[in-house]
């Protein structure tokens, strides 16, 4: 196992960027920066033996500062989106920017895919990571409390990568953390994603409007093409003409996970038949987004001079459910001084033969 630290540049506000590798015994590497949290690169070996980054990223900082479509960071205070960013806590109505058509996304105008975040590394037996701290202020992007953050990155040799998040806040907030990263388990991105696989353990889903909010129902999968219960090609359905595919621009949506709550479980896999690459995914979340890269339009050019287009990446984000604070009938996201927010999860890299 080894770890190694290098400059990877300075914002604009001339703070500098660390970039970590971590690498295993088995031919993987992770790479990930403390400015956002943001994986950069993972490298694992298809069914040749061929060690290929299967993530979608940039090259430099002045990229991810101006370009990056939160690529690989960590996304919060709250993940996905608030209806008009507005929502209550003990009949307090608070209200946050609106960065994505009239709602709050991702925590906002600079939410924690945009800070740096301190940074420990470590090395255990044959486990070897970094640790990253942010204290996110009362009112910074016009969210309550005094938020202390942890999230930790974790490599073994068995190509799993483990993410563990925790919170604590000193006035009751809401929160909702995940990773970001687009998978592009062919070529990171050179081509699309229309002919990997994907299995979800998930049989509802909850449906959104134009705007990508959720109605607050929780649906059946049943004779949809959300049905991804057994293994199923992601282009098969996607240009069915579904009014929630018209709606997410293909799969942009809220998987309810079947699931025993809190249990860090195997939720969903990804194959990709030409390179023989298997992701699994497990995680102590109830929910995940699958979003199929439908706002790529190849005018990202990214690692390697890599033009991101249309639905060259996709992501599998574990989280509580978008919009959650506004549903009653939704997994609550309050956060109460005293109490501990912790969530994990796994993406576990392997092949077939």
């Amino acid at each position: 196992m080894t770890i190694e630290e290098s400059t990877f540049g300075y914002t604009k506000e001339n703070q500098r960027v660390s970039l970590f590798k971590l690498g295993n015994g088995a031919g993987m590497t992770v790479e990930i920066l403390n400015y956002g949290g943001i994986i950069k690169n993972i490298c694992v070996p298809d069914r040749y033996g061929k060690v290929e980054d299967v993530v979608l990223g940039h090259d430099n900082i002045t990229d991810y500062e101006e370009k990056s479509d939160y690529f690989g960071c960590i996304a919060g205070r709250f993940a996905n989106r608030i209806n008009q960013g507005r929502f209550r806590i003990n009949g307090t109505q608070f209200q946050l920017p609106q960065n994505s058509n009239g709602n709050s996304l991702h925590g906002g105008i600079k939410g924690f895919d945009k800070q740096i975040w301190k940074a420990q590394t470590f090395h255990s037996g044959d486990e070897v990571g970094v640790s990253l701290f942010y204290l996110s202020e009362d009112g910074e992007e016009d969210y309550p409390g005094n938020m202390k953050c942890w999230v930790t990155y974790t490599l073994d040799n068995s190509n799993q990568l483990k993410i563990e998040y925790r919170a604590e806040t000193d006035k009751t907030t809401i929160v909702n953390l995940t990773n970001h990263t687009y998978f592009n388990l062919k070529d990171g991105g050179e081509t699309t994603i229309l002919n990997h696989d994907l299995k979800i353990k998930a049989s509802c889903f909850t449906p959104v409007d134009a705007k990508l909010i959720p109605h607050g129902t929780i649906d059946s999968v049943n004779d949809t093409p959300f049905d991804f219960r057994e293994f199923k090609t992601i282009g098969e359905h996607i240009e069915t003409g579904h009014v929630q595919l018209k709606n997410g621009g293909g799969y942009d949506h809220n998987f309810v996970l079947d699931k025993e709550d809190g249990a860090c479980e195997l939720i969903a896999s990804v194959y990709e038949p030409i390179s023989g690459r298997l992701l699994d995914v497990l995680t102590t979340e109830p929910g995940i987004q699958f979003y199929s890269g439908n706002f790529l339009k190849g005018d990202i050019v990214g690692k390697n001079g890599v033009a991101y287009k249309f639905r060259s990446g996709l992501c599998l984000e574990t989280q509580h459910f978008p919009d959650a604070p506004n549903h009653d009938n939704f997994p609550s996201t309050i956060l109460n001084p005293g109490e501990q927010f912790e969530s994990a999860t796994i993406y576990k890299f392997g092949v077939e033969p």
